[in-house]
């Protein structure tokens, strides 16, 4: 996708906050305290980033983070603009996400982290389950490795030098 066209889709972005949360350093003067966020940004129309952000108040953590979201925004490919194309499970830490294309009419079954990047992507039917670590941070972002992984048919004929009807 050219930068111009992803630049005037960067503007119609919604953001939802995953995670906010204090992080302590300990120095021989006593504690000092941040806040770090975590946040999603998509437009539901097949855009979706992650990003985090530290900072020594929370609405400047997430500012920062936003900022760091709408840098990293990827496509996510959708098939009939509902659900994804095939399976996938994408590793992130010690977190791991399972997401499975669903008929429609299923809706979003999914948790958390998971739920969030999913609904931000434009995604209306799907299944997801989140194996391992429930670490909201990675398991965002093992989410949305899984959703880069999709291939579309259109995709994978071109990689196989074929035809999509030949598929």
């Amino acid at each position: 996708m050219p930068k111009k066209e992803l630049d005037s889709k960067k503007n119609m972005l919604e953001d939802k906050v995953i995670s906010i949360g204090r992080v302590t350093k300990v120095t021989k003067g006593g504690r000092h305290f941040r806040f770090s966020a975590t946040v999603v940004v998509g437009n539901r129309k097949g855009l979706v980033g992650i990003g985090t952000g530290k900072a020594n108040e929370v609405p400047e953590a997430i500012k920062k983070a936003l900022q760091a979201a709408n840098k990293n925004v990827k496509k996510v490919a959708l098939i009939d603009n509902r659900t994804i194309p095939h399976e996938a499970i994408a590793k992130v830490g010690r977190a791991e996400v399972l997401i499975k294309p669903a008929k429609e009419g299923t809706g979003i079954i999914a948790g958390g982290a998971a739920r969030a990047v999913l609904e931000l992507a434009g995604i209306k039917d799907i299944v997801s389950k989140s194996l391992g670590s429930n670490t909201k941070i990675n398991v965002a972002k093992a989410t949305l490795e899984a959703l880069e992984m999709q291939k579309t048919p259109a995709r994978v004929a071109a990689l196989r030098n074929l035809k999509v009807e030949e598929l």
